[in-house]
């Protein structure tokens, strides 16, 4: 089973003008990830414009990533779904294609209590025997994965090996922590307004699934990864204070709109959002520009 561990970085999707997936873009984002140390990738998470995409063009992305990526860098999917059978349809399409992992998230919208929380991520991570994981974002989605639940699902399924958090709660993490051990990999959001890198890294969590990574993923490597040293402790404390600031103007709106006008400043193919989102434009998108040049990541990233 693979297990998620550092730098986890979930992707966008690029769309060309006429609003196509532009696989030409996929591959030069991806080799960029692979270039400078990133550990995994995350492919149609809430960055990727999930809930944008039909099934079809889900599937599409899956073929093509999983050629583009085999052998390179290990890609976990999402496998989000408004119900139960079209999450375990979705997994069982990665399955197929040899993919190396999936993830599930809660139907959003619906707000299901607890007891179906766990029956429906139960049923999913049933239907494969390939790495599985959840993506716990209520924020987005309406219902926090209480930590009871993950470790029942945790004692169940061998498969079950990444908990990928956002929300802003410590003792979620350390309960996790504490009632699964070292069964699950607990990896969580790099969205400032939560701010839980530090304390996840503390309690003996196993790197950050971020968003951060997009822009500077070389950073975004040195500062998600486990502490298993002094050395590499000081040298996170570091990089994450001196990137919070850039990191709370990629989270300013929601993702990917943000992340996307970084990467085409840069001159990398983020591509164009699919409405309802539009465009980042204004004195926002000025500051945007202003930040990535005083930080040196223009210097640095900027396509030449």
């Amino acid at each position: 089973m693979i297990r998620p561990t550092g730098s986890w970085v979930a992707m966008p999707t690029p769309f060309d003008k006429k609003d196509k997936i532009d696989f030409g873009a996929f591959k030069v984002l991806i080799d960029r990830q692979i270039k400078y140390g990133t550990s995994e990738l995350f492919v149609l998470g809430s960055a990727g414009e999930t809930t944008l995409l039909s099934i079809e063009e889900k599937k599409e992305i899956i073929k093509n990533v999983i050629k583009l990526t085999k052998g390179r860098i290990p890609v976990f999917f999402g496998c989000a779904a408004p119900t139960t059978d079209g999450a375990i349809e979705l997994a069982k399409f990665c399955e197929s294609q040899d993919a190396d992992g999936v993830i599930f998230t809660i139907p959003p919208y619906v707000l299901i209590p607890q007891n179906a929380a766990l029956a429906h991520l139960d049923a999913c991570m049933s239907a494969v025997k390939i790495s599985c994981g959840i993506y716990n974002n209520p924020s987005r989605l309406g219902v926090n994965v209480d930590p009871e639940t993950i470790a029942e699902l945790s004692k169940k399924h061998p498969n079950f090996v990444a908990d990928k958090e956002a929300m802003p709660y410590v003792k979620q993490l350390i309960d996790v922590k504490r009632l699964c051990g070292d069964k699950l990999n607990i990896l969580c959001c790099d969205f400032p307004k939560y701010s839980i890198i530090i304390p996840t890294l503390a309690i003996g969590g196993n790197g950050t699934a971020n968003i951060g990574g997009n822009i500077i993923p070389q950073e975004a490597a040195l500062y998600s990864r486990p502490w298993t040293d002094m050395k590499i402790i000081e040298e996170c404390r570091k990089e994450y204070f001196k990137w919070a600031p850039l990191l709370s103007e990629l989270y300013r709106l929601s993702n990917p709109i943000v992340i996307k006008a970084a990467l085409n400043i840069l001159g990398l193919p983020g591509g164009a959002l699919r409405k309802p989102y539009l465009d980042y434009s204004g004195t926002h998108y000025k500051e945007l520009k202003k930040i990535l040049t005083e930080t040196g990541v223009v210097k640095k990233y900027a396509v030449k």
